[in-house]
C-alpha cells in the first residue's frame, strides 16, 4: 500500500517563538504495520501444504532501463500479466459447457506481483500427484509459450522485451501472516532459488514427486534429475530440469550439476 503524509495532516505549531511545520500525531500514527495490507497481524498463523511457483522475467532490469520506461511498463505489464492468467486458467482447462468450465486442477489460492516476478501459491490437497505432475508440465509448457508466442505478441509493441520467462518450482508448508494477505515458508524461498539458477529457465525440486511414476514418459524424457548446491537452501538438492538447457550450459556451468540416471 502507498502510503504518504499530505497537507491536510499538516498543521502549525509554535513554541518558544519559532513556528514549526508539522503533523499531526494521528497522521504519524497511521505509519504502521496496517499498510503492509496483511490485515491482523495479530491473528493465528495457520499451515497450507502447498504447491510454490515463482515466475521471473529474465532481463527485466535492461527492459526497464530503456528512455521513457513510464510509457514501457503500463503497455508490458498489460499484456504479460492478462497473458499469463489467461494461460494458467487454459491450462486448467479440461472441457467447456454453455454455461461453465470443468477443470483439471484448482486455480492459485494465492497469487503475488513481485515486481519482475509473480509467486503463485496451489494448495496441495487440491491436487493428487498426478495433478501436481501435470501442472509442472503446465507450467513448463507457459515458459516454452512465452518465448514461442508471446513474444511475437509484445514485440509489435514494445522493444527488447524480457526474452526468457524463468520459472522455480518446489512443494512444502507455508504459513499465513495476518488475515491470510501473505504467506512465508522455506518453500517459497526453495522456488525463487531455483529460477535463478545459472542458465537454466525451468527448474523443480524433486521433493514430493514422483517424476517417473506419473510423468507421461514422452514428456519425462525431456527432462534430467541433477543434484546440485542452491543457496541458502543446501549443499545438495535432487532437482529436475531440462535436457536441452543443460547441454547448452557452459562446462564450468555443468560442473555444479551431478547428474542422476
Amino acid at each position: 500500500m502507498i502510503f504518504k503524509l499530505t497537507k491536510k495532516d499538516q498543521i502549525s505549531i509554535k513554541h518558544e517563538g519559532d513556528i514549526y511545520s508539522a503533523y499531526t500525531n494521528e497522521s504519524i500514527e497511521n505509519f504502521n504495520p496496517s499498510v503492509l495490507g496483511l490485515g491482523n497481524i495479530e491473528s493465528n498463523s495457520e499451515m497450507h501444504s502447498s504447491f510454490c511457483a515463482i515466475f521471473d522475467l529474465e532481463g527485466f532490469t535492461n527492459f526497464s532501463k530503456q528512455a521513457d520506461p513510464q510509457l514501457l511498463l503500463p503497455v508490458f505489464f498489460s499484456e504479460y500479466l492478462n497473458w499469463i492468467f489467461n494461460s494458467l486458467k487454459e491450462e486448467a482447462f479440461e472441457k467447456k459447457f454453455p454455461k461453465g468450465i470443468s477443470l483439471y486442477h484448482e486455480f492459485p489460492y494465492f497469487s503475488k506481483f513481485m515486481g519482475d516476478g509473480l509467486l503463485f501459491l496451489w494448495n496441495t490437497k487440491d491436487l493428487d500427484e498426478l495433478g501436481q505432475t501435470n501442472l509442472v508440465i503446465s507450467l513448463w509448457q507457459i515458459c516454452s509459450d512465452y518465448e514461442s508466442k508471446f513474444l511475437n505478441k509484445i514485440r509489435k509493441k514494445v522493444v527488447d522485451p524480457p526474452p526468457k520467462l524463468r520459472c522455480g518450482i518446489a512443494k512444502g508448508n507455508l504459513f499465513s501472516v495476518g488475515n491470510g494477505n501473505d504467506f512465508v515458508g522455506p518453500s517459497i524461498n526453495f522456488a525463487s532459488r531455483l529460477q535463478k539458477l545459472p542458465g537454466l529457465r525451468f527448474a523443480v525440486s524433486a521433493k514430493g514427486f514422483n517424476f517417473e511414476k506419473y510423468m507421461e514418459p514422452g514428456n519425462y524424457s525431456k527432462f534430467q534429475l541433477v543434484t546440485t548446491p542452491v543457496r541458502g537452501m543446501s549443499d545438495s538438492e535432487l532437482i529436475l530440469i531440462l535436457k536441452n538447457e543443460y547441454a547448452k550450459l557452459k562446462e564450468s556451468e555443468k560442473s555444479i550439476y551431478t547428474l542422476i540416471n
